[in-house]
């Protein structure tokens, strides 16, 4: 599987290279060469907005801010409105429009609001998590085992005991399947902000770049973003493997029965 992904790449970075030397403008399209060479460059020499690092610390921070308030307020909001069928029904026109709502337009909104630093990009990450996080949660809430619900009440459980030791272990898998798309939308949310309006980041770099119609610039600066997206997949995989650790494999359920 690793040599046919590698070939694949091999074959996909060697035809572009090959098409863009001979019959396209590698102005307008760049090659991998140029991009290698605008990556280095950045990593090497520094970019024109100071220390790619900085760039990528900053984008960074934005990203997991953004991520972690925007799942939070997702998970709390869901699970309880997943739980409250009467407020859930009261809020659902609301909360429909509010996601039917453009992000570009509120990325503009947040800079006016907030200015060109780095809670405007912050607001952007957490409005586009929140919702990406939200419906998972209260669909999980909501696909909750009526009958164990039941059962525990019988058994004197309170409210707060079935929510903890019943509804929120239930909705988990919901909620981190939601959380593996949700950094990625934390990223764009940044980057997005950034374009708007930054003095720092990869989104600025990107928008220098097409200012500057420097293709590569903005190739490069996709890869990166692309990277940072993929190790966080790698360590939210990682968390999820823990926290899901108690259920039972579906080879040993079957083993048992």
């Amino acid at each position: 599987v690793l040599a046919a992904r590698l070939l694949l790449v091999a074959v996909w970075l060697g035809s572009w290279q090959l098409i863009a030397s001979h019959w396209i403008d590698p102005f307008i399209y760049s090659r991998p060469t140029d991009i290698a060479s605008q990556l280095r460059t950045w990593f090497t020499d520094g970019t024109s907005q100071g220390s790619i690092w900085l760039q990528i610390r900053v984008t960074l921070e934005e990203a997991v801010a953004g991520f972690a308030i925007g799942s939070v307020l997702g998970v709390v909001l869901g699970v309880l409105l997943g739980r409250a069928r009467f407020l859930a029904d009261v809020c659902a026109p609301f909360i429909k429009g509010a996601n039917a709502i453009p992000r570009i337009v509120l990325a503009s909104l947040f800079v006016i609001w907030f200015g060109f630093g780095m809670s405007s990009k912050i607001a952007t990450a957490v409005v586009l998590v929140f919702f990406a996080v939200f419906f998972n949660a209260f669909q999980g809430a909501r696909e909750v085992d009526k009958t164990l619900v039941d059962n525990a009440r019988i058994l004197g459980a309170s409210r707060r005991q079935i929510l903890t030791s019943i509804v929120l272990p239930s909705a988990t898998t919901w909620i981190l399947a939601s959380l593996h798309t949700a950094f990625g939308f934390a990223l764009i949310g940044a980057i997005v902000g950034e374009f708007t309006g930054a003095d720092k980041g990869l989104g600025l770099l990107i928008a220098h770049s097409q200012g500057t119609f420097n293709s590569a610039g903005i190739y490069a600066g996709m890869i990166i973003s692309t990277v940072l997206a993929l190790a966080a997949e790698l360590v939210l995989t990682r968390v999820e493997g823990r926290l899901l650790s108690w259920r039972p494999s579906s080879t040993s359920a079957g083993a048992a029965l």
